[in-house]
């Protein structure tokens, strides 16, 4: 397995992953956010429903790391496109786990708001986004020179 296939088999999980994260374990996905305390707020809810929204963010963009990996279509041939798409998935990833440093920076939850960055869940979040960010983005560094 080549390095590209193996980046794109880690970013479908990944992306598919935060897809039932999201999607389909809203519930639990509030417990990260919120701490225990806020969790009968009125407005709980409604921020457990709207985390759907980033679940189908993730499921398109898993699904066309598998469709990649798995069909191998004749437009990823070209490296220019295998760059392009690359890079896609390094910004995806970059994204992520940029708006989390923010959040690190004020030192993870403060009071009520916020998530922990530096323990359990959003912690392997944190780390996997960047790690992801990075594999992309060197997959794209040795398309370049390989070109």
């Amino acid at each position: 397995m080549h390095l590209s296939d193996f980046v794109l088999l880690l970013n479908a999980l990944w992306f598919g992953g935060a897809f039932i994260q999201f999607s389909i374990a809203q519930a639990n996905t509030l417990k990260i956010l919120l701490p225990r305390e806020e969790r009968r707020n009125p407005i709980a809810p409604t921020l457990a429903a709207s985390v759907a929204f980033l679940g189908g963010i993730n499921l398109p963009i898993g699904l066309l790391s598998f469709y990649l990996l798995a069909a191998r279509p004749l437009f990823f041939q070209p490296v220019q496109a295998q760059l392009v798409l690359f890079l896609f998935f390094a910004a995806c990833h970059f994204s992520q786990f940029a708006y989390n440093l923010p959040v690190l920076m004020r030192g993870g939850r403060v009071g009520v708001a916020y998530w922990p960055v530096l323990k359990g869940p959003m912690l392997r979040i944190f780390v996997i986004d960047a790690a992801l960010f990075a594999a992309n983005l060197a997959v794209a560094v040795l398309l370049v020179f390989a070109a």
